[in-house]
């Protein structure tokens, strides 16, 4: 029989007479197929929207819930008990478990779980225990309102899905891969979550974003509410102890401290940072010490590790979940809705359930109080079947039922004639109706709660904040990023050779004339002698044109190196001068500085990074008639334009020589920078406030909350500190007032001095433990309000101080004059009223001071935009 007849299903001549029953193999794959990647998606890999579980989580749990009693089970009981319902085998259930107890949520966990921050694995099954936690008991279980099934092998019964009175699947997060698809939910912050069921609840919209167990700092303004297409960005937390020290205190989600370290070692090694070494000293909390070669920026160098290493990491949600039977792609605050109104309805169903039981109970405890009280139970005495004390029992109850909720059955009547004698004799009539007004109280409270089902719902999640949302504060800080430029960080790795004359430059050509250190990524612009310009990346060796007078590192944007060029139009045309600046290109590309003219070259060339003006001697050659063979060009007079613009013309005679006369200085204005506080850095474009303008050797000081303050230049590389308190142009004439309090005095002491010229981070608070800052000034004349606690009843009135008349100007490691003997309770800096500052000049802005001491100026961000306005397309604007 041939491959085709068994494809296509037709029969063999020499097979008749048997009997056979042929299938189309195209049909079985796409019948198999479609069973198998059904099972996986629903069964298996993809939780659902109504509890936030998959299949194996849902069956661990309700193993756990039916052993259940208080204590701890060993983790290998609980898997052998789970596989009672899940039928793929201990590894799967184990592995499960271990990461349903590391998200510290549903499972008391004892022993080693594993770690989360390093990626160390949990012990093995039979050292480990666990037990539910007090908030899985109250949000997670509720057999009456649950569905039940059949499991695998029907000798039990499971839940379909459970009663979860909480947006479990947001709180947790999770991901998992299916066939032809795959879901990844975020885990977000479990107060955000509770509070957000609120606000939904009362009918406002709601914005929820990310928040990881490993910390870390998130940019969710592309997070499009967790939908295909979005991304999160996520970098480790890094802070710079001195020049020459970085820790890490976060990592990122998704990785450990040894995958961190890994990419860091193999950043270094292949030169894209540099590093002497690497310690991590990771306990409970994350410690990741950095140690720098000297003379490296550690500024740079956190730059740079964001931009080669796995200190930032990029995290593509896709939330996709089970809802009616079908995988469905949907937002999170859509499921957060969800989530929100099926707690409503599951309150609903459980308050129905324990309405319909109160009822029963009030509906029994009256039928026995009437049995009783009206000595029904002596009608029986007589009867001799059991119809007959069925008949009699029914008889004796008919007059006094008529106020009963629902007719009386027979169960009810075989209820009252299991009731013991002694009970009957010993019926207390009071307390009868004390338990029955008991129970129509309870009653009342239950239809009031479902008459205002919606209040009642807010009510449960506020009593799951206040019992359970201690210590889950946010721990992924929200912050805007800039973009880092991989060529403005990278390291210079390699070294960088030129052959002038034949036209090569390239870093093997170790044997040619050396030009600078570049890394492996960098751009480099080339200048030849016939006028030609290219820009060209860096390798081994690269043709770029013969007679090359000009190459160095090429930085895409730089406005500030400044050309100055000389150059003759033609072979026997005048010559010209200009200035300009070269900001973007098309790499490989040539194009012309000169006018293009056949024959023309270039004079004279000098590349200027802060925009330096030479002066230069030019010498013509000897013509008859001509008399003046020497004058001096000051390019400081020259305009600064296109690399296209002819120039100002220098002479229509020929030139002999060209030489340097005078070195110039910048000509550039003082540029204005501005403090981004939503990303904590400088900028030339406007964002955020001005600091003012800078030249040169212009610093900016930086005094944080813990008392310390450092100088750094304006290097837009610049990271500052997240304690940050006031950022602002260093002028070492202004006068720094500061309040702390020493604590081994117990006693607020103030001081004020100049800030001094330093390289590296200054305190100015004493020494010792528990001394801290109280309040910190850059104002000339600071005046404070001081309030007093009460001593022994008697309350000293709030008292004026003007701390510049209070103290005078001392130096910085003094310790300053105590500023009262009574016992303070506030101290208040009072703002004077100065009059309207006049119109500002690019001069008036040297005192300008970022002041970040309160939280909304430090949080004001892309996120409250966002949530005041969750309307607009591009939250940039």
């Amino acid at each position: 029989m041939s491959d085709e007849e068994l494809l296509n299903g037709e029969p063999d001549p020499q097979m008749e007479g048997h009997v056979a029953k042929v299938s189309k193999v195209s049909g079985m794959y796409r019948e198999y197929f479609l069973d198998y990647a059904s099972y996986v998606i629903l069964e298996r890999a993809v939780p659902a929207m109504y509890d936030g579980l998959k299949p194996v989580q849902r069956r661990i749990l309700h193993s756990m819930y039916e052993m259940h009693d208080g204590r701890y089970h060993k983790v290998a009981n609980i898997i052998g008990n789970t596989m009672k319902y899940h039928p793929h085998g201990d590894a799967s259930i184990g592995d499960a478990l271990v990461q349903l107890g590391q998200k510290d949520l549903l499972i008391d966990c004892q022993g080693n779980w594993g770690n989360i921050l390093t990626g160390d694995s949990a012990a093995a099954p039979r050292y480990i225990e666990a037990r539910l936690t007090k908030f899985a008991l109250d949000v997670v279980f509720s057999p009456k309102i649950t569905q039940w099934q059949s499991s695998y092998d029907g000798r039990a019964k499971e839940p379909v899905f459970f009663p979860v009175k909480f947006p479990l699947l947001l709180a947790q997060g999770v991901e998992g891969i299916a066939v032809g698809l795959s879901t990844k939910i975020l885990p977000h912050n479990f107060n955000e979550l509770i509070d957000g069921c609120i606000r939904i609840l009362n009918g406002q919209n709601v914005t929820i974003y990310p928040d990881f167990p490993t910390g870390g700092i998130a940019d969710v303004s592309n997070y499009n509410d967790g939908q295909r297409g979005g991304r999160v960005r996520v970098r480790a937390k890094i802070n710079a102890i001195d020049k020459k020290t970085l820790v890490i205190s976060e990592i990122p989600f998704g990785t450990t401290t040894g995958s961190l370290i890994d990419s860091i070692l193999k950043a270094n090694d292949k030169g894209k940072i540099k590093i002497r070494k690497i310690e991590d000293n990771t306990a409970e909390n994350v410690e990741i010490v950095i140690h720098l070669p000297p003379g490296l920026s550690p500024d740079k160098t956190i730059d740079a590790l964001y931009a080669f290493t796995d200190c930032e990491v990029s995290i593509s949600p896709i939330a996709c979940v089970i809802y009616q039977d079908k995988p469905l792609f949907m937002g999170v605050s859509e499921m957060l809705r969800e989530s929100a109104f099926l707690t409503r309805e599951l309150l609903k169903a459980e308050l129905n359930v324990k309405l319909n039981e109160l009822r029963e109970a009030w509906h029994f405890a009256s039928l026995e109080k009437i049995f009783i009280e009206h000595k029904i139970y002596r009608l029986i005495e007589d009867a001799e079947t059991w119809e007959q004390v069925i008949s009699s029992i029914r008889i004796g109850l008919k007059p006094h039922i008529g106020h009963l909720l629902r007719p009386v059955t027979e169960e009810d009547i075989v209820r009252l004639t299991e009731i013991k004698i002694k009970r009957i004799s010993k019926y207390d009539s009071d307390k009868a109706n004390d338990h029955i007004q008991a129970l129509e109280g309870q009653i009342a409270e239950v239809e009031q709660n479902l008459a205002n089902l919606t209040d009642y719902t807010i009510r449960w999640f506020e009593y799951l904040k206040e019992k359970y949302g201690k210590g889950r504060e946010r721990k992924t800080e929200l912050r805007l990023f800039d973009e880092i430029q991989a060529q403005t960080v990278a390291i210079a790795n390699e070294k960088l050779y030129i052959n002038r004359q034949e036209g090569f430059i390239g870093t093997s050509l170790k044997k040619d004339e050396y030009i600078c250190d570049c890394s492996d990524i960098d751009d480099i612009i080339v200048f030849r002698r016939d006028g030609k310009m290219m820009v060209v990346k860096v390798d081994q060796k690269v043709f770029v044109g013969p007679d090359i007078i000009h190459a160095a590192v090429f930085k895409k944007g730089d406005r500030r190196t400044i050309y100055n060029l000389i150059y003759r139009d033609g072979s026997k045309g005048p010559s010209y001068m200009k200035r300009f600046y070269v900001d973007s290109i098309i790499r490989g590309n040539e194009y012309d500085i000169t006018q293009g003219k056949p024959g023309s070259e270039i004079l004279h060339l000098t590349a200027n990074p802060n925009g330096e003006a030479e002066v230069v001697s030019v010498y013509l050659k000897p013509i008859s008639k001509l008399k003046k063979l020497r004058f001096d060009i000051d390019f400081a007079t020259l305009a600064i334009k296109g690399r296209n613009a002819r120039g100002n013309l220098v002479t229509k005679y020929p030139i002999k020589k060209i030489e340097l006369k005078e070195k110039g200085l910048s000509t550039l204005a003082p540029r204005k920078i501005w403090l981004d506080t939503s990303i904590m850095r400088l900028n030339t474009e406007g964002r955020g406030q001005l600091l003012g303008t800078f030249k040169g050797d212009d610093l900016i000081i930086q005094v944080t909350k813990t008392g310390t303050y450092r100088l750094t230049t304006t290097d837009l590389s610049t990271h500052f500190d997240d304690d940050a308190l006031h950022i602002r142009k260093f002028n070492p004439q202004e006068i720094i007032t500061c309040v702390y309090w020493d604590h081994t005095r117990k006693r607020y002491f103030v001081k004020r001095f100049h800030p001094e010229k330093s390289d590296r981070r200054e305190s100015f608070i004493p020494e010792g433990h528990g001394n801290q800052p109280e309040l910190i000034t850059f104002q000339p004349n600071p005046v404070v309000l001081l309030e007093f606690d009460e001593v022994k009843g008697n309350a000293r009135p709030p008292e004026e101080v003007n701390l510049a008349e209070f103290i005078s100007v001392k130096g910085m490691k003094t310790i300053g004059n105590q500023l009262t003997t009574h016992p303070v309770r506030q101290i208040t800096l009072l703002h004077p009223h100065e009059p309207a500052p006049e119109e500002t000049t690019p001069a008036d802005f040297t005192d300008i001071d970022i002041d970040l001491s309160t939280e909304e100026a430090r949080q004001i961000t892309l996120f409250d935009l966002l949530d005041q306005n969750p309307e607009k397309d591009n939250p940039n604007q």
